[in-house]
């Protein structure tokens, strides 16, 4: 395991400050002054201060043990000249101590003088009394008094920009401040701040005091509880971002990813992205990640010349997957969240995007060894999206239409062409059975049928072209069979009654005789009455037909008389560059 996790803050009572001595730009660095003050001074804390700063701070100690404390450590050398007072407003998640939260309430001076309780306990062993249970005061409630108007205004012009945008995003959230953030607090900000204050039952001074800034920043993240969002560090992927640990854990490494499934009842996932690549492979990863189920097909997508950015939308989920190829190494991110449940999304993906952050190492594609999970289905352990139906279809002219079955466009929301083309439906002829499918960019087919007009013999073999197994095989497949007969079971003269045992995938195929010619389009089995035909009955509507159909609704077609004999390897190839997988979705 190559994780590293950082514990979330813990809440602070509101009268307790911090001497902030130092605030570096990585983790890493971090980590590195930290155990170095550690190993020097008493109550040593750090924590995630946003935009990519780490601080390394002591405490937490009242106001005024704070001043103290940090005279005597700078006068000492211990601390640097610019260490200050910091109320932790900003503080986010705790990276130091590991494993050990930090401490919630004013600590002592670390020179404290400890004498007096010394010598209460040496009287009382000396008495001859028998001892008398000590009665301990209640510690006194120390309210946080209000701050003048002045006072507001002094800590307020402590803050820094981020903090001060910080609050702006806060009343903006809340419904008082509707101009642009950008940390400066002019007419506007003022009349919000005011309005906030009349709402929630303070002076409306225009000034939010410290307890009301903290007041409204707890009520903005308020809908993160629960998130747990920690600081994690994967060596393996080389990625330390922000990940909503209290609903996703870590499942396992499968290149590329780095998988966190759900733990909880809330279907969150993330995933790490890392990988070696160049331009190639980032644009290859922007294909294959929008055939996977993670990223629905409805929702913005942007790509670059080194990165990219999707967001799925539908099916439950709304995801969000970004990654930027930089020295020859691919890295990012995807957040999966139930669709719906935006507010709180957002504020967990604007958390995962403001601490992403890469460190040396990229995933091993050796990582994850091959197991009985393994599927055609899945990519890198996830599942592919798949359309609701998949049938076959081919080429009736130069422009790239299609001839399909009827059945292949029923209720789709997208109709694809072998998986990358989007096409619509420009014909359809219920009665017959027949679709004709146009791809929305052109293409210019290897083939197109020919419909043979001559009258076909009885018993002479015929195949049909198609993808028996939806989109399993990569290229369509022959099966072999005999024509039964050039009519339907009760004499039908628009269909032929094959025999040959074809699949529900093959519906919507080509027939061809044996010179190449195209006989008619497989139909889909159906049951009729509760009746069920042999495997080996399969029918297809007659080419008279369907050149009837495609010639009423303006479609040119090649046909021929010419009955000739093709040996099956050509027939193969005149196959495959004919016909099509059609998905509907």
């Amino acid at each position: 395991m190559f994780i590293t996790f950082f514990a979330a803050l813990p809440a602070t009572a509101q009268n307790t400050v911090w001497v902030q001595v130092e605030a570096q730009p990585t983790l890493t660095a971090a980590q590195d002054r930290v155990r170095a003050y550690a190993a020097d001074l008493e109550d040593v804390a750090g924590f995630y201060l946003g935009s990519g700063w780490y601080g390394i701070v002591l405490g937490p100690y009242s106001r005024d043990d704070a001043d103290t404390l940090r005279r005597r450590l700078r006068s000492e050398g211990r601390i640097p000249r610019d260490a200050f007072i910091a109320v932790g407003d900003n503080f986010r998640q705790q990276f130091w101590p590991i494993g050990v939260g930090a401490a919630t309430t004013a600590q002592p001076l670390p020179d404290a003088d400890t004498s007096a309780d010394v010598t209460a306990e040496a009287v009382t062993q000396e008495t001859d009394e028998a001892p008398v249970e000590p009665v301990v005061a209640p510690e006194p409630v120390i309210a946080v008094p209000d701050e003048t108007v002045a006072e507001a205004r002094a800590s307020e012009a402590a803050l820094s920009r981020p903090e001060k945008e910080l609050l702006q995003i806060a009343l903006k959230w809340a419904g008082f401040y509707e101009a642009a953030i950008d940390g400066a607090f002019g007419r506007g900000t003022r009349a919000s701040m005011r309005a906030w204050q009349d709402a929630n039952n303070h002076e409306d001074t225009g000034v939010l005091t410290t307890a009301q800034r903290s007041e409204l920043i707890d009520a903005y993240n308020a809908v993160l509880r629960g998130m747990d969002l920690q600081m994690v560090r994967d060596d393996a992927t080389g990625i330390e971002m922000v990940i909503p640990t209290g609903v996703v854990e870590f499942a396992e490494y499968e290149p590329p990813f780095a998988r966190f499934d759900a733990k909880g009842d809330l279907q969150a996932r993330v995933l790490l992205i890392s990988q070696e690549g160049d331009q190639d492979r980032l644009f290859g990863l922007y294909e294959i990640l929008q055939t996977l189920a993670i990223v629905p097909m409805d929702g913005p997508r942007s790509r670059d010349s080194n990165s990219f950015v999707l967001e799925g939308i539908g099916d439950g989920i709304h995801s969000y997957t970004t990654a930027t190829l930089r020295d020859g190494q691919i890295k990012g991110f995807s957040l999966i969240w139930p669709q719906g449940d935006e507010e709180r999304r957002s504020r967990v993906l604007q958390n995962m995007q403001a601490s992403f952050n890469t460190i040396p190492g990229v995933l091993d594609p050796a990582i994850a060894l091959p197991d009985e999970d393994q599927a055609v289905d899945l990519v890198a352990g996830l599942a592919v999206r798949k359309p609701s139906l998949s049938r076959s279809g081919f080429y009736v002219d130069g422009r790239g239409s299609v001839l399909t079955t009827s059945e292949a466009v029923q209720g789709c929301e997208r109709i694809s062409i072998d998986d990358t083309h989007d096409a619509d439906v420009v014909h359809l002829d219920d009665a017959r059975g027949l679709a004709v499918l146009r791809p929305q960019t052109a293409l210019a087919p290897l083939g197109v049928a020919a419909f043979q007009t001559s009258v076909p013999r009885l018993q002479s073999e015929v195949a049909v072209s198609g993808y028996p197994y939806g989109g399993v095989l990569a290229a369509p497949s022959l099966t072999f069979g005999k024509l039964a007969d050039i009519r339907g079971l009760n004499g039908e003269e628009e269909v032929k009654r094959l025999a040959l045992a074809a699949r529900d995938g093959d519906a919507g195929g080509p027939v061809f005789d044996n010179g190449g010619a195209v006989l008619g389009m497989l139909l889909p089995r159906t049951v009729d009455n509760g009746q069920v035909l042999p495997r080996d009955t399969s029918f297809a509507v007659d080419a008279t037909e369907i050149i009837t159909s495609l010639g009423a609704a303006g479609i040119s077609i090649e046909t021929t008389d010419t009955v000739a004999f093709m040996p099956p390897e050509t027939l193969t190839l005149r196959a495959t560059d004919v016909t099509v997988l059609v998905s509907c979705w």
